[in-house]
């Protein structure tokens, strides 16, 4: 007896109805229930849409001077008002998000993928890469990061901030690879692993396709909290003139020229530090929502 196209229609519809979800859609779902979550996300998005949409809409580039409007307040023709150089606060202040933002990305993605490599190698093979992995951690730690950039901020010159965040990954990476280790000592011992050391399955391999992986949620979490971190740090060193370098610009280094100008002409501050302030916030808000998520036994009451 066959079955008719509508009797199989609703045999299939039936049966994604009953299917469980998978363990993605019922994270998501955690996720965007958390007003937490919702909330940082909407505002991350927000601020992500305002620094590379809002200069299409601006009249005024980053690097324009508008020479018969030296700092001058907010108005329809400078919504955030003027330097004293006369480049529009608002132009300028969205590229420097701009640069923030992706400086801060970029080196907590690096930071992540450094410290779940370097401690699953360290965890699973043990012995003398455990060691190098350990020494070399330890050394980082106990290292001045800030000095060290300091030092290191003549060769971040303009056009070469890929370098700063390479450079700032190298000192985000330590202690979440410690966990990753250990995590991994006691992942590789599981039965799936075992059975794929049985079947011939490189080390390698294995480390990337299985002990990684089985570690997504910590990294996930550890990533998006990076985030704020690298965005605070590069800001911290801008300020001080050791991270991002003219004619480049970023929240810092805006923030540090504001900070001269910041009783008068408080415009030229608060804008710059008021969507840093709002940034990591919201990143923070996610990256909380999405550690409950991935383990709701840590969820606070609400």
């Amino acid at each position: 007896m066959t079955l008719s196209e509508e009797e199989l229609a609703e045999e299939l519809r039936a049966d994604v109805l009953t299917r469980p979800p998978s363990r993605a859609r019922l994270i998501a779902g955690r996720f965007f229930r958390s007003g937490q979550g919702r909330l940082g996300f909407a505002v991350l998005a927000l601020m992500f849409l305002l620094a590379f949409a809002g200069p299409l809409v601006s009249p005024w580039s980053y690097l324009d001077k508008d020479f018969t409007a030296f700092l001058r307040p907010p108005s329809p023709g400078h919504w955030f008002g003027t330097l004293q150089t006369g480049a529009d606060v608002f132009a300028v202040t969205l590229r420097g998000m701009q640069k923030s933002l992706i400086v801060g990305l970029l080196a907590a993605l690096v930071s992540t993928a450094l410290a779940a490599v370097a401690g699953a190698f360290a965890g699973y093979f043990l012995g003398w890469t455990d060691r190098t992995v350990t020494w070399v951690s330890d050394l980082l730690l106990v290292l001045p990061a800030f000095l060290v950039l300091a030092i290191m901020s003549p060769l971040f010159g303009a056009g070469r901030w890929p370098l700063f965040v390479i450079t700032l990954a190298l000192f985000l990476w330590m202690v979440t690879s410690k966990v990753v280790r250990g995590m991994t000592i006691s992942t590789k011992e599981r039965e799936f692993i075992q059975a794929a050391r049985y079947m011939g399955v490189p080390p390698v391999r294995i480390i990337f396709r299985h002990v990684i992986p089985n570690l997504s949620s910590l990294l996930i979490v550890d990533a998006t909290l990076n985030v704020s971190t690298a965005i605070l740090t590069e800001t911290s060193l801008s300020y001080f003139g050791f991270g991002i370098q003219p004619p480049d610009v970023s929240l810092g280094t805006l923030i540090a020229d504001g900070s001269r100008t910041a009783v008068y002409a408080p415009w030229t501050f608060w804008f710059a530090a008021g969507l840093l302030v709002v940034t990591v916030l919201a990143v923070n808000l996610v990256g909380d929502a999405l550690r409950d998520a991935f383990d709701p036994s840590s969820a606070r009451p609400r």
